[in-house]
């Protein structure tokens, strides 16, 4: 296998395809609002203000969330190592390193851009894996950060929460138009494809979700030289994470889209509702590449 980097051209074809459909989604919200009434400007204006937030502090704003603290060279030594040589590796500028104070054994990236970007492990996954494995968590994670899907994910996912909020509320809106109230079908057509438009969106996100992390998989395997290092630490957080109490585990569950492993998996019928492929899949794929690199 070339351990050269290559740009992962079907995950940024993914990527635009999503931000394209969601785009048109949330541009049809705005449009559905106004033609029920200019009055509701204001709800126009506070989502584009609040979308502009969520690009510009989502940093910040997962780190409140998980309780992340950022931590300096002196505090965490080894991990900021790792996290140096791997940049060094990756052609990356070094991105701030946080810890969370928690048995979930996790880790996660965030960050509009490759120059605001964090990298936050956890102190269950620091204590279960070894260096190597931690390492190999570290390069998955700022692969992430390469490949810019984080800040995509992000918008992505606000989008879809529009279209759901489309598929909830076009009835209510629909209501608040004068002379309009009394185009119950039309309303009712909006209401219908609102739905189709967010489970497309909604399945579009999972499918991208899932392909990143196989390119975060892959990408990590082309910067450590070693696969089978991600793939030890996939089993043993996978393992662990039955074990960790249930109450821990809610706690970061609105994370699970940007963790390693979910922390939650659910009980799922179909993988296609998953933000992650199996673990099985991905350790069956980490271990051809530890073959082709042999």
């Amino acid at each position: 296998m070339n351990r050269k980097w290559e740009r992962d051209l079907g995950l940024q074809g993914r990527m635009l395809f999503t931000m394209f459909l969601l785009a048109v989604v949330y541009l049809s919200f705005l449009a559905f609002l106004s033609y029920y009434g200019t009055s509701q400007i204001f709800m126009i204006l506070f989502i584009g203000l609040f979308m502009a937030v969520q690009y510009f502090y989502s940093d910040k704003m997962v780190l409140w969330t998980t309780g992340a603290q950022i931590v300096s060279e002196s505090e965490a030594p080894q991990l900021h190592g790792m996290v140096t040589r791997l940049c060094a590796i990756a052609d990356l500028p070094k991105p701030q390193v946080a810890i969370v104070r928690t048995q979930v054994p996790n880790a996660f990236a965030t960050g509009r851009s490759q120059n605001k970007a964090v990298v936050a492990v956890t102190t269950g996954i620091m204590d279960k894996l070894s260096p190597a494995e931690l390492e190999a968590v570290l390069a998955h994670e700022l692969t992430h950060v390469k490949n810019r899907d984080m800040a995509v994910l992000t918008i992505a996912s606000f989008l879809s929460t529009v279209a759901f909020y489309i598929v909830r509320y076009s009835l209510y809106f629909g209501n608040m138009g004068g002379d309009r109230r009394r185009e119950g079908g039309g309303i009712m057509l909006v209401w219908l494809v609102s739905i189709v438009v967010w489970i497309v969106s909604f399945l579009l996100i999972r499918a991208l979700s899932r392909y990143r992390e196989f390119s975060a998989d892959r990408g990590a395997a082309i910067i450590t030289g070693q696969p089978a290092n991600l793939a030890s630490a996939l089993m043993k957080i996978s393992g662990i994470m039955d074990r960790v109490p249930r109450d821990d585990l809610r706690k970061v569950e609105g994370m699970n889209a940007f963790f390693i492993i979910p922390a939650l998996s659910g009980s799922s019928i179909m993988d296609i509702f998953s933000t992650h492929p199996s673990v099985e899949k991905r350790i069956a794929k980490l271990e051809k590449m530890q073959q082709e690199m042999s």
